[in-house]
């Protein structure tokens, strides 16, 4: 059990930063907060001699008033640092400590720094570790990381909201989670954007989930203008809150969409910003499709292995798969996503399968394993794909055409 008395849930980016930090002089793990970075930090304090600074703290952020006399007291050691993004000139010092170390041959500190990914940090990091550092994003829950994939759905993968005691209290987890990142954390990133304005543009992407973007109708109803729109959505995607998935563009002689889908990253945020609180409201609303589209397009990345490239394909006659996955080696993957038991596939799959002429052809549908369906393609449960594409190895490279 954790210490607030959750279960302790496994983390499959474990094994990936326990890895890279035998690799790499410094690990940036970056995600959303509550996503569940610190647990996994603690839980290596634990196992690996190492500090643990949290730069929200005045007290550690007082022991880093000389940080190269500090940290280059632990060289040998992890030094965790948590919420870096707070002290972006630290990055140019963990430079220093670093290329010392090697200078002199030893052994240098090896540091984790967790942030909430922002512009700032990444440029900071990209800027002074060039060369010297490895980037792990940390998700919300996946489908491999639960049992209960409708709870998972319903209520999100961030670990304080799946495993709440009832859907009330989930909710409003959520809730507080929407309303302390709009007045106190992106605040704190540097924007000065209006938290109901950012709400009001939030929502409108929820009711939106899964559908084209149309910054004209976003701007038009927050009364803004289009780089506006632009600038909102590129804060919410650096923060790892939204996902703009990009058109699949290849030369193959046909006209094909050209702006971006846009999901709520975390299902379980999405139904707190429509006011959804437990399965029977979802059920009900009409954005049910797009909600489990977003639910199974974020486990099925998570899932990728590193390298996989997601897009969607769609063109103006109609064709359209709903997830390409192009997988190391070149291997493409078209994915329909169905939330039913008995899945149906649509004209436009078939013919967006004939211009692409993928590897292979799946539908994920709400029932579990996997069953032959016409023409090729085949019915997978949501975990069973999961499973494949964690265990994928790629084979012959093969050229798909190229993605612009």
């Amino acid at each position: 059990m954790s210490p607030q008395g959750r279960p302790k849930l496994a983390r499959r980016v474990a094994a990936n930063v326990d890895a890279l930090l035998d690799t790499y002089p410094a690990v940036a793990l970056l995600g959303p907060r509550q996503v569940g970075k610190t647990t996994l930090a603690l839980d290596l304090h634990e196992r690996r001699p190492s500090i643990y600074l949290d730069l929200e703290s005045d007290a550690d952020l007082a022991k880093l008033s000389e940080p190269e006399l500090y940290l280059g007291a632990h060289e040998g050691e992890l030094v965790i640092l948590d919420e870096v993004q707070r002290v972006p000139g630290l990055f140019q010092n963990l430079r220093g400590l670093i290329d010392r170390g090697r200078r002199r041959g030893r052994r240098t500190a090896r540091f984790l720094l967790l942030g909430s990914a922002s512009i700032e940090l990444l440029r900071q990091s990209g800027e002074s570790l060039a060369g010297r550092i490895a980037y792990v994003e940390m998700t919300p829950l996946g489908a491999l990381e639960v049992d209960d994939l409708e709870r998972l759905w319903v209520r999100g993968g961030f670990p304080e909201s799946f495993t709440a005691p009832t859907d009330v209290v989930s909710h409003r987890w959520r809730q507080d989670f929407v309303r302390t990142y709009l007045e106190r954390d992106i605040p704190t990133l540097g924007p000065r954007v209006p938290a109901e304005t950012l709400r009001r543009f939030w929502t409108m992407l929820a009711h939106q989930q899964g559908g084209l973007l149309n910054a004209a109708s976003i701007a038009r109803g927050l009364a803004v203008d289009g780089k506006t729109v632009a600038s909102y959505l590129d804060l919410l995607v650096d923060l790892l809150l939204v996902r703009r998935l990009p058109p699949w563009h290849a030369n193959i002689g046909k006209r094909l969409v050209k702006s971006p889908k846009v999901y709520i990253r975390d299902s379980g945020i999405a139904h707190s910003l429509l006011g959804l609180r437990d399965l029977e409201d979802l059920l009900g609303h009409p954005g049910v499709g797009g909600s489990w589209e977003c639910c199974v397009i974020e486990s099925l990345i998570a899932a990728a292995p590193e390298g996989t490239q997601s897009h969607f394909y769609r063109t103006s006659g109609g064709a359209e798969i709903d997830l390409l996955l192009t997988l190391p080696g070149g291997a493409l993957w078209a994915i329909e996503i169905k939330r039913s038991l008995t899945p149906k596939v649509d004209r436009g799959f078939h013919e967006a399968c004939a211009d692409l002429s993928p590897e292979r052809r799946l539908v994920v549908f709400a029932g579990a394993g996997s069953h032959p369906l016409q023409s090729g393609i085949e019915a997978v449960g949501l975990r069973a794909l999961c499973e494949q594409l964690a265990a994928f190895e790629p084979s012959r490279p093969r050229r798909p055409p190229r993605a612009r």
